[in-house]
């Protein structure tokens, strides 16, 4: 976990900046019975920088500032990722050290879908590591954003019962390629808000229900697509200034 820190570490306090919000959330969860559901930009580094606060913030830190927290990993966290994507690059192979609960996707193959029954395995395996640890996981399955949750992450929520943290992020899709591995562009501030825990019935709350939870607290619901976004109402402000400008020509 050392070496996999020092690798990263200038990805997100370097070449590019981390503005994290929520640190003090993390101090206050048990030891274990915790997982953490986040909105998914790359394949790795969005799960990198999770270890790079999570270790911070419970070692007392407000950023990621120095190498201190480095020396003091939480080695019962876990990474729920694709298998497909954990077969080749250091950072991957790391990563299957120090935590990845690697599962098939039972919709997706190397860019295609697919229909595949659910590997019972890979369900207890996650069931272990909330039981023993905190778990990240990206219930979209996929980078691509406003995707559905995938049903499977409420099932394993109404099973184990754990303390479910929603965690937001930005930035990652300008700052990396796909996998996250290599730096596309630099000087990008990336940002990490951890939220307080959901409000989940496990009783008398459906899948359903938990799924419409999760993806308005991770900001990827279908509905917040209706809200106008940034560079739309930029893109809108240039046309006005065009419209002004052509207003004023004489013909």
């Amino acid at each position: 976990m050392f070496i996999f820190g020092l690798i990263s570490k200038r990805r997100y306090k370097g070449f590019n900046e981390l503005k994290i919000e929520g640190m003090d959330i993390i101090r206050n969860l048990p030891d274990n019975q915790v997982l953490f559901v986040s909105n998914h930009q790359t394949y790795f580094a969005d799960a990198a920088a999770m270890y790079h606060v999570f270790f911070a913030a419970l070692n007392g830190q407000n950023d990621i500032s120095g190498y201190k927290y480095l020396f003091h990993p939480k080695t019962n966290l876990y990474y729920v990722a694709a298998k497909e994507t954990m077969t080749s690059g250091i950072l991957p192979k790391i990563f299957m050290y120090v935590g990845a609960i690697p599962i098939e996707r039972t919709w997706r193959s190397k860019g295609k879908d697919v229909k595949r029954p659910v590997k019972f395995d890979d369900i207890a395996n996650i069931s272990k590591a909330i039981q023993d640890g905190w778990v990240i996981t990206f219930p979209q399955g996929t980078t691509t954003p406003f995707k559905p949750i995938r049903r499977g992450t409420a099932h394993l929520i109404k099973k184990n019962k754990p303390i479910v943290i929603p965690i937001v992020i930005d930035g990652f899709r300008r700052s990396f390629d796909k996998k996250g591995l290599q730096i596309k562009k630099r000087g990008i501030l990336q940002s990490f808000k951890i939220k307080p825990p959901l409000p989940i019935d496990y009783e008398n709350d459906s899948v359903d229900e938990i799924v419409e939870q999760i993806a308005y607290a991770i900001e990827q619901h279908k509905d917040l697509l209706k809200v106008v976004s940034i560079e739309e109402i930029k893109k809108e402000e240039e046309n006005n200034k065009k419209r002004n400008f052509w207003s004023g020509r004489n013909y």
